[in-house]
């Protein structure tokens, strides 16, 4: 995939284990985002193909590929000023059509989705009055009330405090669905992701499962950080304890 001047991304392959959730890493300006919208086909790549299933993404026809493949956007803004239940009921467009007003189906569609991310009960509450946080699970809310059997991420746990982040994660974690997800934070990919692709530069530099992937090379070669890992044996959990920016070395001085 190319950009204006250079690669944005260039030799990237990425399979996503169906059931299980995958997460994109890297510094920023790596190709994360870029990746994730050819993942979901709203970018198209200049060489090489995206499969669902056996299909390839393109010949998937716009409906069915809706049915199947949700999207959760970095960005929580939003046009127009609508109530929360007409923000979830958008995920619900892929199954009644736009003009088709919703049925019963669709409503406990939308209300299962909104109890999953905490926000029973709010669904007569205004856009504007919400938090960068409440914004964030409505969204979520939105994807899952979609019903996907894939379902592609792009920082979900931005504006979202500690709590909710891992509340969110251990939900997708749950789901059973094929999740793509991009992080920054280290510690919430070490502990809910089951493998996972770090992208330096807009190539693949590391993928795997976690435990291999989240080494302390990796992790000061692309990140620039020192960290001790830990776990990752014997069904424990990996943990990423991050000590401080890696030592670069100090160019040499020229003196006349």
């Amino acid at each position: 995939m190319r950009g204006r001047a250079a690669p944005v991304l260039d030799g990237v392959s990425l399979t996503a284990t169906p059931g299980q959730v995958t997460g994109l890493l890297g510094p920023n300006g790596s190709g994360k985002s870029t990746l994730l919208h050819v993942l979901a086909g709203t970018l198209a790549p200049q060489h090489g193909r995206v499969l669902l299933g056996d299909h390839p993404l393109a010949d998937v026809p716009r409906r069915e590929r809706a049915r199947t493949l949700a999207v959760m956007e970095q960005s929580s803004d939003a046009d127009t000023d609508l109530a929360v239940a007409d923000v979830v009921a958008l995920g619900r467009l892929p199954h009644r059509g736009r003009l088709t007003p919703p049925g019963p189906d669709d409503d406990a569609a939308c209300d299962r989705a909104l109890a999953a991310v905490g926000m029973s009960g709010t669904q007569h509450r205004r856009w504007r009055t919400l938090s960068g946080g409440e914004r964030q699970r409505v969204h979520a809310a939105r994807a899952l009330a979609q019903e996907p059997a894939v379902l592609l991420l792009d920082e979900p746990t931005n504006h979202l405090d500690v709590q909710h982040q891992h509340e969110l994660l251990a939900l997708l974690r749950g789901t059973g669905l094929t999740v793509v997800v991009v992080l920054h934070d280290l510690a919430l990919a070490a502990r809910y992701c089951d493998r996972l692709t770090v992208l330096h530069e807009g190539r693949v530099h590391a993928a795997g499962t976690t435990r291999d992937v989240l080494t302390p090379g990796t992790l000061r070669t692309v990140f620039g950080v020192e960290a001790a890992v830990t776990g990752g044996e014997d069904g424990e959990g990996v943990r990423v304890e991050v000590l401080g920016a890696a030592h670069r070395p100090t160019p040499p001085t020229v003196t006349p």
